[in-house]
């Protein structure tokens, strides 16, 4: 149960992860890109410092407790540099995944505000 558990959180929360970079692009996701940017950030500076930690994401939690229940030690904090390990074999340095991780979720923040200001704009004017 806890092997079917470990590969929907990988799948669920790389699927997370891709919508939130990628997402604004088709039109018709623009809106749910944006709010789910949003509950990240808030996640990540809001919730997450005041509760847990900067950076906090809940899937990231809940999938640590499974591999945990699996004898999975030595679990880092950031779910991305635990992917890009798995993927890769590879042992990425956290501080610069970190490093990555932020840039990209603000380019893709900045996309998705400019995308959805600009379509809100032009539906404005049709009317």
């Amino acid at each position: 149960m806890n092997r079917g558990l470990d590969i929907f959180f990988v799948v669920l929360h790389t699927s997370v992860m891709a919508f939130n970079l990628f997402g604004w692009i088709p039109k018709k996701t623009r809106k749910a890109n944006l709010t789910l940017l949003l509950l990240t950030g808030i996640f990540w500076a809001v919730i997450g410092p005041v509760f847990f930690a900067f950076g906090y994401c809940p899937l990231t939690d809940w999938h640590w407790d499974v591999l945990r229940e699996m004898g999975v030690k030595d679990l880092p904090n950031s779910y991305v540099k635990y992917l890009a390990d798995r993927l890769t074999g590879l042992d990425f340095d956290a501080k610069l995944v970190d490093i990555f991780t932020g840039i990209s979720y603000l380019t893709a923040l900045l996309v998705s505000v400019t995308i959805n200001s600009r379509d809100f704009i032009r539906k404005r004017k049709k009317r």
